[in-house]
């Protein structure tokens, strides 16, 4: 599952990355779930053989309808512009196969450890950032990515309405204690523009905020 929104040069890296899990029968459907593009985000999507959805009003409802409308027992969401690196699949197909051995598919969920695309200095202190920030709120950011069987995912409540910190408030209600992080990386896209390294900033206050117990609701109009 994808949210997008005129993300027409990130979407194709994070689709590329998905091919070699489709053609060995671990991703069985990918649904783009998009926020009226402008740009040829749709379009490519479409080219590439997902599932298309529009329309949704927020964030969450539209992160929800596509994992309801998923076909696999599997979901996992991603951000577009995101890679996962080419030991993905080995884990994720270890990590489903153990829990589907032990019966703990509605227990447990997993996210990819952080990292970020590029080989200088910013890039190793965008890494640095995520672990603190990780390790203050005790949150992921949404670039990990999060890997959840239906069952469980339904028994949390899945995504709520909301327009902002949607996955945040997913990942709250996981639980730190059941989220596993796996070893194989979620690269995010470099070079993030001010606005979104303010965005960041905001995002990682938030989720302090919300594992304080401080309704989304709330947390929305601050954001």
């Amino acid at each position: 599952m994808i949210p997008t929104r005129n993300d027409e040069a990130r979407l194709v890296p994070t689709l590329a990355a998905l091919v070699p899990g489709a053609a060995d029968g671990l991703v069985r459907d990918v649904v783009v779930t998009d926020a009226g593009s402008t740009d040829a985000t749709v379009e490519i999507a479409d080219l590439a053989g997902c599932d298309v959805m529009q329309g949704r009003p927020d964030r969450g409802s539209r992160l929800d309808a596509a994992a309801r409308a998923a076909k696999g027992p599997w979901l996992l969401f991603l951000e577009p512009g995101v890679v996962l690196d080419e030991s993905w699949r080995h884990e994720a197909r270890q990590f489903a196969d153990a829990l589907e051995r032990t019966g703990e598919t509605g227990r447990r969920a997993a996210t990819f450890s952080f990292g970020q695309d590029g080989f200088g200095r910013q890039a190793r202190m965008a890494e640095v950032s995520a672990a603190l920030s990780r390790l203050l709120t005790g949150l992921p950011r949404p670039e990990q990515g999060l890997l959840i069987h239906k069952s469980f995912y339904e028994k949390t409540g899945g995504f709520r309405p909301l327009a902002v910190m949607a996955e945040a408030d997913l990942v709250r209600r996981i639980g730190a204690g059941r989220l596993t992080r796996l070893r194989a990386r979620a690269l995010a896209p470099a070079g993030a523009t001010p606005k979104e390294r303010s965005g960041g900033l905001k995002s990682a206050l938030c989720a302090g905020l919300l594992m304080l117990r401080v309704p989304p609701s709330l947390l929305a109009r601050l954001y």
